[in-house]
């Protein structure tokens, strides 16, 4: 079967709360993860806080695009959760990603999710 993307979804429980509200950290982990698995990052990670009258919703959001689509993240103050998306028409693998992920934030749980999308 012929696919067009690739989709994985990483859904990280209470991962280290000092590097999930760090920019700097936040920033080499993308740095490293695009190499890893294996893209081209296009231009600069964009790494914004946000939601900072919310204690519940704040902390850090990511984009990095890549020359086959994109990486994006949401990273929790509170809890030190971290959502993160890599959608790519180039296929990489999923074990390499989560290693990173785990390196960088250490989540007690990764809750993995993977689709393809068909051509």
């Amino acid at each position: 079967m012929e696919y067009w993307g690739y989709h994985l979804i990483l859904d990280c429980k209470n991962g280290n709360l000092k590097k999930v509200k760090s920019a700097d950290t936040i920033k080499s982990f993308v740095q490293e993860l695009v190499k890893e698995i294996d893209m081209v990052a296009s231009g600069e990670p964009n790494i914004k806080h946000f939601a900072t009258h919310n204690e519940d919703a704040a902390g850090y959001s990511l984009v990095q695009l890549i020359e086959t689509s994109s990486i994006t993240g949401h990273f929790v103050d509170k809890n030190g959760d971290c959502y993160i998306d890599i959608f790519s028409c180039k296929a990489f693998n999923i074990e390499t990603a989560k290693t990173v992920v785990n390196k960088y934030f250490s989540p007690e749980q990764i809750k993995v999710t993977y689709l393809t999308r068909q051509a």
